[in-house]
Parts: structure tokens; sequence; C-alpha cells
């Protein structure tokens, strides 16, 4: 496809993960736990305008996403790192969202690999709850996005009415951006 408009440049802010705290292990596992409920919110509400938008297969992104935030061995990785590096939340999501993520890089399916930037951005998501940060862009025009790469909850944010088109870095074609995309 052609687009013709301004281009608009989009860089994901990032979050200030802070290594060591000043709480208790208890504590920062305490907010660890606030920003998983508010992330669950978040991404409930994705879910609902994914929904009326790009249809319940493709919303089931959210729901795969909801329960990455249940996942008990990303739960319990998340609280060794707080305990045993006595780190911030933020930066305990930061280590075991890569380490998670990592993983599924390796993998040999290509499907599966592309399952990464899943849980970059769950814990993306994570880390901007933690940091009180807002994610969503807004312009006022209509505009062409140019990014690195888009997650899908970045994806289904965007005002559909103003965008004509997006060009990524990154991203494979079994991201769940481009299937957002693609519909």
């Amino acid at each position: 496809g052609i687009a013709i408009g301004k281009l608009k440049l989009y860089r994901k802010e990032a979050v200030e993960t802070g290594r060591a705290s000043s709480l208790t292990p208890e504590e920062e596992y305490a907010r660890f736990q606030a920003a998983q409920k508010a992330a669950q919110e978040q991404l409930g509400q994705l879910y609902e305008k994914a929904l009326d938008e790009v249809g319940e297969d493709n919303a089931a992104i959210f729901e795969i996403h909801q329960m990455m935030l249940e996942d008990e061995d990303f739960l319990d990785a998340v609280r060794s790192v707080i305990r045993t590096q006595r780190g911030t939340a933020e930066h305990a999501v930061q280590v075991t969202g890569e380490n998670f993520a990592a993983a599924f890089a390796a993998m040999e399916d290509a499907y599966m690999q592309a399952r990464a930037a899943d849980v970059r951005d769950v814990a993306h998501r994570l880390q901007a709850v933690l940091a009180g940060a807002e994610e969503k862009p807004d312009w006022d025009e209509p505009f062409i996005l140019m990014a690195d790469d888009l997650s899908p909850s970045e994806t289904v944010q965007l005002d559909k009415s103003k965008l004509l088109g997006f060009i990524t870095r990154g991203g494979s074609t079994n991201s769940h951006t481009a299937i957002l995309a693609r519909t």
C-alpha cells in the first residue's frame, strides 16, 4: 500500500529501572503486585477496544498478555530477583522480561520466536505502570507513523482516524503487531 502524509517518529519512552531499592523485598513485591493488577485492568480495556476494532480472534492477544501476568514462573522469577538482588520491582520486571523474551527468541519455531515481543510488551507495560508513565501517543493531524517497532498494545491504541500507515524497522510477519495491522 501507499500512503502520503506527514511522518511522525515514535520512540518508546525508556522506563527508569533503578537497580537498588530502599524498600524491603516484601514492600517491593507489593508494589509489583499493585502494578500487576493495574496492568491486568489496562489489558482488559485493550481487549474490549480490540474486540470492537479487530474482532475476537485478534483481541485474544490481550487475553494472552493477561495470562502472562499470571504465569507462576514469571511471578516466581520477579519475586526471586527482588529478594536475591534487593532490587526494585522495575529492575526485577526488566531482568525477568528479558530472560523470558530471550528464551522465546532462542526457540526454533518462528511463531514462538515472535512471542518474545509479547513478553517485552507485557514487561514494558508493568514497568510503565510502576513508573507512572503514560504510554499512548496522541497526535492531532493525519500522519504516517515511523518506529523501530510497535507492540500490540501500542498498535491498538493508535487513533485509526488519523493513522495513514506505519513503518517499522523491527518485527516479523508472525508478530502480533503485524497481525493487528493486517486487520
